[in-house]
């Protein structure tokens, strides 16, 4: 009693001197409900600001911000460091980043496109022509990058792997890969390869010549490969004019010699390293993804294309389109779309020696 006593008469001389905040009252009412011998209400307690106390999940997003910001101030120091220190390294080191983060970003665009079509039930000729293109793509990077992951599975074979990749980057390594000036010189040997078949294919259309039963189609064929072996670029009706002929013996697709196989699966780039039925295989399947990425892009339209894309396309078609101006590709391109969209399934021979017979003579570009 006595030490309560002493309390109150303080109290009042300092409320005597200094009028009491909110604060101070309300901590002693807190005080007096104590000295009473009550426990303290939870209501009596005083209030505190939460802004003093960070929640769990603030906590977990202010330490994430941090190692983050943390992070991207080490790899900025690395990046100076090595562009200053090893130039060359980081020009690979950054092409090689690159090239990981776009082929991710096609892996997760193939991902998408596939899941649409299994959720609408859409076959591939169905599909826009973008996407379309981009699946045919993605296929053949994803081919090239297993086979070197499969030789990459013995122990100790991926140090030997990378030393491959850095000396034979054409062989091993993909378009995301390639610095731009290796983009265009590896363009230049790929279509400089499928070149040497030309001739070999011009030859054997002259040799069978004779086996075409209707004359007037024996002439136009005849016409047309010596229109070419002199230089000159074939119109598109003079292709068209023997569309026939490849509608059986000796130019269909069933009909074609093994050797005559051979050499139009180095002009579409693909392997002549296999068996006949294969390589029959081979090619009719891929003539027939060019003849639907055709339809769809005719669809489409050439002008909705951009530069880059017209210059592949091309490129794909048999033109070296890496040193020809885009309105020059584009016109090239109209010619082609011209003719395999006039072609039936039963016809589309003609579209595989088209490679031949439309890009051979194109502005000068035969050497």
């Amino acid at each position: 009693m006595a030490l309560s006593r002493v309390c109150w008469a303080r109290a009042a001389l300092w409320g005597s001197a200094v009028t009491p905040g909110p604060f101070v009252t309300r901590r002693l009412q807190l005080g007096r409900s104590c000295f009473a011998g009550g426990a303290p209400r939870l209501s009596d307690l005083p209030y505190r600001s939460s802004k003093l106390h960070l929640t769990p999940k603030a906590d977990v997003k202010s330490l994430i911000s941090y190692v983050v910001t943390k992070t991207k101030a080490i790899n900025g120091t690395y990046h100076r460091l090595l562009s200053r220190h090893f130039p060359r390294f980081y020009t690979l080191y950054t092409i090689f980043m690159k090239g990981i983060q776009m082929l991710w970003a096609d892996a997760k665009e193939a991902r998408r496109i596939k899941a649409n079509m299994r959720k609408h039930n859409i076959k591939f000729h169905q599909l826009s022509y973008r996407e379309m293109e981009h699946l045919r793509q993605f296929r053949r990077d994803v081919t090239k990058c297993l086979f070197v992951g499969v030789i990459s599975i013995p122990p100790l074979t991926n140090y030997l792997v990378f030393l491959l990749m850095y000396l034979f980057p054409r062989q091993l390594l993909i378009r995301h890969f390639w610095t731009p000036k290796q983009q265009i010189d590896f363009l230049n040997i790929y279509h400089t390869l499928r070149k040497q078949s030309h001739s070999e294919i011009m030859n054997y259309l002259e040799k069978v010549v004779p086996l075409v039963s209707d004359a007037q189609l024996r002439w136009h064929l005849k016409d047309l490969c010596t229109k070419i072996q002199n230089g000159t670029h074939p119109a598109v009706h003079d292709i068209l004019a023997i569309r026939e002929c490849f509608c059986s013996h000796p130019l269909s697709m069933n009909q074609l010699q093994a050797s005559h196989m051979k050499a139009l699966s180095r002009a579409m780039l693909l392997t002549s390293y296999l068996p006949p039925p294969l390589l029959r295989w081979r090619l009719q399947s891929h003539t027939t993804v060019i003849h639907h990425l055709d339809r769809a892009l005719a669809k489409l339209g050439v002008g909705q294309l951009t530069a880059q894309e017209v210059k592949s396309a091309c490129y794909l078609r048999g033109l070296n389109s890496t040193h020809i101006a885009e309105d020059r590709c584009r016109t090239w391109l109209g010619e082609w779309l011209q003719i395999s969209c006039s072609l039936k399934e039963a016809e589309l021979s003609l579209l595989l020696h088209n490679v031949v017979l439309l890009s051979t003579n194109y502005l000068g570009t035969r050497r």
